[in-house]
């Protein structure tokens, strides 16, 4: 069958690889791609929404798996299935538990699924005030699409009340959450549904800011480690509480949601807390929790489309992953591009490189983005997968690169 990647970061190369594996898979695709992903696939130079809808009717493509969250905003799923194309990822109105975190809390108000008490504003004014009310630690999040970097844990009142600032003094009205702050550790627990049933899939957890030791701005995330050793009885309580609730609380609202919900959690002294939802793979955490994946991603994705996941059971190979995000000198504010870069020639089988912002120009590899490579160690353990993964780093020549150096450190 003909199949359809759309996207062009580290993410999507995770996914064109793991497809590309796929026996049911004769022609791969993807749009637009990346230098990584062209030694897989067909690259598609085409990024707009209703292109994409009509050149993926026009070629017979049976499968589109979309792998960033702006697409299925924008109604790409809706335009595919409207052409008969079946979709890996949520219509529009279901991807709104990541195009508004509005939207995102009242869900989570409506059935019970535990969060942080929050409260939200679209005037300056009134959200200035309520932050002199309650004071810091607070947390401020622009409600809108914001590359996983919308989100400022405030230690001082000044410091959230430039964030909100930030997002409501825009040319377009912005809507800002003000959340209570929370403490505890991170995970991230992705899961698959087709509307009806909906699976965990391994728990994994990145690491958001840019330097090590949680220090420095918030980033997209420079590296995930998979599997994150999530107790049975949590994870269970993460299935019943937060995952089942927010499926059945859509369909009960006309919303049947088809492709994968990114729940990322705080496990708080009080117990878990949902901090966000997304409507798609997390990056990295895709790279992390793919290579563990032993079921066949295609068939995955077609189960999904096709509303008989409860008919698939989930593959795993042992073992542990862990992915190291090289970055570009300058990110995430001002990104240097155009560095040359090299990969080497000899690489181990523990180790993938995942291109992320990167082009191809005269024969010569450059950085041409952020968050540029991702370098992903395979091992029995943790300490193995990290080993190779850092060793994987050492390899690439890309001067000046940016990348954390304790990533899974807490773990060990």
């Amino acid at each position: 069958m003909k199949v359809l990647v759309v996207g062009s970061g580290g993410r999507e190369h995770a996914l064109v690889w793991k497809a590309a594996q796929s026996p049911l898979v004769s022609k791969l695709y993807a749009a637009p791609g990346n230098p990584g992903m062209a030694e897989l696939a067909e690259l598609v130079p085409i990024t707009d929404v209703r292109e994409l809808a009509e050149w993926a009717g026009r070629n017979a493509i049976e499968l589109v798996i979309v792998g960033p969250e702006a697409p299925l905003v924008e109604g790409l799923a809706d335009r595919l299935e409207e052409r008969g194309v079946k979709v890996f990822g949520p219509r529009q109105q279901a991807a709104m538990i990541e195009g508004s975190k509005a939207f995102a809390k009242g869900l989570m108000q409506r059935y019970g699924i535990p969060t942080a008490s929050y409260r939200t504003f679209s005037d300056p004014i009134e959200a200035l005030e309520y932050l002199e009310r309650v004071g810091a630690p607070i947390v401020v999040k622009d409600s809108g699409l914001a590359a996983g970097k919308g989100v400022t844990v405030a230690g001082a009142l000044q410091q959230a009340k430039q964030a909100v600032t930030n997002i409501l003094s825009g040319p377009e009205t912005g809507e800002v959450v003000i959340e209570e702050f929370l403490t505890g550790p991170e995970v991230t627990v992705l899961a698959v549904t087709d509307g009806q049933t909906i699976v965990p899939l391994l728990p994994s957890q990145d690491h958001k800011r840019l330097r090590d030791g949680d220090q420095g701005p918030m980033t997209g995330g420079m590296g995930a480690v998979c599997p994150y050793p999530l107790p049975p009885e949590t994870l269970r309580e993460v299935q019943q509480r937060v995952l089942e609730p927010l499926v059945a609380g859509l369909r009960s609202e006309g919303v049947v949601y088809k492709g994968v919900v990114y729940a990322g959690l705080m496990l708080t002294p009080g117990g878990i807390r949902v901090l966000e939802f997304n409507a798609r793979f997390g990056d990295p955490e895709a790279q992390a929790i793919l290579p563990l994946l032993e079921t066949d991603l295609v068939e995955l994705a077609l189960a999904v489309a096709e509303g008989r996941l409860h008919e698939l059971e989930l593959r795993w190979h042992g073992g542990a992953s862990a992915c190291v995000v090289m970055a570009a000198p300058g990110y995430p504010e001002d990104p240097r591009k155009g560095i040359p870069l090299r990969l080497p020639e000899q690489v181990p089988s523990q180790v993938l490189y995942f291109h992320a912002g990167t082009r191809q120009a005269e024969g010569q590899l450059l950085a041409n983005g952020g968050r540029v490579l991702n370098v992903v160690g395979l091992g029995a353990g943790l300490r193995e997968a990290l080993d190779y993964a850092y060793r994987g780093v050492a390899a690439v020549d890309f001067p000046q690169a940016q990348f954390r150096r304790d990533i899974g450190k807490k773990l060990l």
